[in-house]
């Protein structure tokens, strides 16, 4: 399976952020829209990624007044990318290796999606859901051999 199915699986809703918008914005956006992480845009160019991990990290660093914090102090600065075409067992290991949960797929400079390790872990379970039904199938309707009567 490629990432480009698993994010036709998932669909293409973006949620993009600026670096210069405050904390608090982002996880207002990340609420109503029960999403994970923002992709962090500057002039038409990714520039980072926001998490909920960079979130409490800014709620550590900025203590009270961690809501005026700005994106960029504390987005994730050149995360991983996933391209269209990258085989599913690739993903899953780049993001193991790299500690990154939610992966921006970029065909060249434009930002298809983001994949999360949840979206690959349903994309797995549909896969295997659907060769199973497949083998059961195929074992239901096995052919008789010659000589088995």
């Amino acid at each position: 399976m490629l990432v480009s199915e698993i994010l036709a699986i998932k669909g293409k809703v973006l949620f993009t952020i600026g670096p210069n918008r405050p904390i608090a914005e982002a996880v207002e956006i990340m609420n109503e829209q029960d999403v994970g992480s923002l992709v962090v845009f500057s002039r038409g160019e990714m520039v980072g990624m926001l998490t909920f991990r960079q979130v409490l990290q800014a709620v550590q660093q900025g203590g009270a007044d961690w809501q005026s914090l700005q994106v960029e102090a504390v987005m994730l600065r050149e995360p991983r990318v996933a391209a269209p075409d990258m085989e599913m067992d690739e993903l899953r290991r780049l993001m193991v290796e790299h500690h990154q949960r939610y992966l921006p797929v970029m065909d060249g400079n434009t930002l298809l999606g983001v994949v999360s390790f949840h979206d690959v872990a349903k994309a797995v379970l549909e896969e295997q859901s659907f060769e199973n039904r497949m083998l059961k199938n195929y074992i239901r309707n096995w052919p008789a051999g010659e000589g088995e009567e």
